[in-house]
């Protein structure tokens, strides 16, 4: 086992499963990179696998767990379904599917992977994973890219609460609203591109830098601590071994509270995020 697998900490998630504070995202992998990047990162010491059925390499995926000799109870293997399952029975049959492709018998998590309000069907599709939870086919079920009314109306359809949104969430995207509701509703904000998705040189920002220098780390390790600080689970993508193992080395340091407000500075210098109420599959 490796020794940063046992310096990451675990999140208590709602439905009362445990997920790693670090993930391994893996958009745009083909299947063989994401096979050979699975790999690696479990021999670094990452847990958490972050993949969707969009992505086209769950497959690739599952040949790089099945290279591992890490035990499935230690895996936290998460995918994501596309919107023509957007139904109880769909979401069986999307569960089956991805499964299957990545040689699982169950998955640790699932999500909804855009809202698409205009299909308009995202509440049975939660209705759906509330059934594959409630039947032990997955640990924890949430969503991803859904606002807060969104998020509102699957809890108030359901009575239940979703362990984790997975929203674009970097220094150049901050939305404290729908973080402030994630926290209070205990939902875990799991960082996509939380590294910036290489736009406008954030890990040159002076702010970055100044935090990475101070701490002796990279400029990518400082804005990870800062996703950390900020309650955030990134999920960062990489297929460079040496750089994986940067990436989850980011808990043996803190940032003072005026760094993590200086990185907050950068919000907005990016552009638009992506409109979940505009785009999806």
């Amino acid at each position: 086992m490796s020794d940063n697998y046992a310096s990451v900490p675990l999140r208590e998630l709602n439905n009362g499963a445990f997920m790693p504070s670090i993930g391994l995202g893996t958009w745009p992998l083909d299947d063989i990179q994401a096979g050979a990047a699975v790999a690696h990162a479990l021999e670094a010491g990452y847990r958490l696998i972050d993949t969707a059925e969009n992505y086209g390499n769950e497959e690739g995926i599952g040949e790089g767990l099945g290279s591992t000799s890490v035990p499935r109870d230690e895996l936290f293997i998460t995918s994501k379904f596309n919107v023509q399952w957007h139904s109880v029975q769909g979401v069986m049959d999307a569960w089956e599917n991805s499964c299957k492709r990545l040689g699982l018998e169950y998955l640790d998590m699932f999500l909804i992977h855009w809202p698409n309000p205009n299909e308009g069907n995202y509440v049975q599709a939660w209705e759906g994973l509330v059934k594959l939870l409630k039947r032990g086919r997955v640990r924890a079920i949430g969503t991803s890219n859904f606002t807060v009314p969104q998020l509102q109306e699957l809890i108030d359809a359901t009575g239940v609460v979703p362990d984790v949104n997975q929203i674009q969430h970097s220094p150049f995207w901050l939305d404290d609203d729908r973080l402030a509701f994630h926290a209070e509703h205990g939902i875990v904000t799991e960082a996509w591109a939380p590294l910036g998705r290489g736009e406008n040189d954030l890990l040159d920002a002076a702010p970055v830098l100044a935090a990475a220098a101070a701490h002796r780390v990279t400029p990518a390790q400082a804005v990870l601590r800062w996703q950390i600080e900020r309650g955030a689970v990134p999920i960062p993508k990489t297929t460079n071994p040496d750089r994986m193992a940067e990436n989850l080395d980011v808990f043996a340091f803190n940032l003072a509270a005026a760094e993590v407000l200086a990185i907050d500075e950068l919000n907005g210098a990016a552009g638009e995020r992506v409109d979940p109420m505009r785009f999806g599959h």
